[in-house]
């Protein structure tokens, strides 16, 4: 569990199933992905989330939630990739959140605390973080984590011709992270 002035980063409860749900059922949400995600799909995306904490109990993708009222606004995290991509085994930081949780600043919030946890906790050496190259949102939330755009690829998993095929990377190293903090 991580902990910010606003927000607790936590291990993901049954209450967190139905906003979730509807989280991955809104358009605006699942805008930069290739389809909105049926009731079963989140359901599913959130058994392999738990799977992956058996995997890395002190790390994954916490579901997010604001001290204030403790509702549930998504998750924050850090994810394994160990063989997807061609810059694989890597470690992610990953974020989705709710709409009425946008351009408050959660998601740099929240992912300011993965990366201390990921460098001073974890020890990793290097985080990299991915989206569609037209996420204009996300990559600025990149820009102002002090990542590093390392190259421009293609999805693996995407037609070539698929409006999202084409991703960013970005990166950033722990000696990197000590000039955000």
């Amino acid at each position: 569990m991580l902990e910010t002035s606003r927000l607790i980063l936590r291990p993901w409860q049954e209450s967190d199933i139905a906003p979730f749900i509807q989280m991955g059922l809104d358009p605006d949400v699942m805008h930069y992905f290739p389809s909105t995600l049926s009731p079963d799909q989140s359901r599913d995306f959130i058994k392999s989330i738990r799977l992956k904490f058996d995997e890395h109990p002190s790390w994954g993708l916490w579901a997010v939630e604001l001290k204030q009222n403790q509702s549930f606004i998504g998750y924050i995290g850090l994810n394994a990739q160990p063989s997807q991509f061609d810059f694989s085994p890597c470690v992610e930081i990953s974020w989705r959140l709710a709409k009425a949780a946008w351009r408050q600043g959660y998601a740099f919030e929240g992912a300011k605390a993965v990366l201390e946890y990921a460098f001073e906790q974890l020890k990793l050496e290097r985080v990299v973080a991915f989206t569609a190259a037209v996420n204009v949102p996300s990559e600025a939330l990149m820009k102002k984590l002090n990542m590093t755009k390392v190259k421009v690829f293609d999805h693996p998993k995407l037609a070539a011709e698929h409006l999202l095929a084409r991703h960013v990377l970005y990166e950033i190293r722990a000696e990197d992270f000590s000039n955000l903090i």
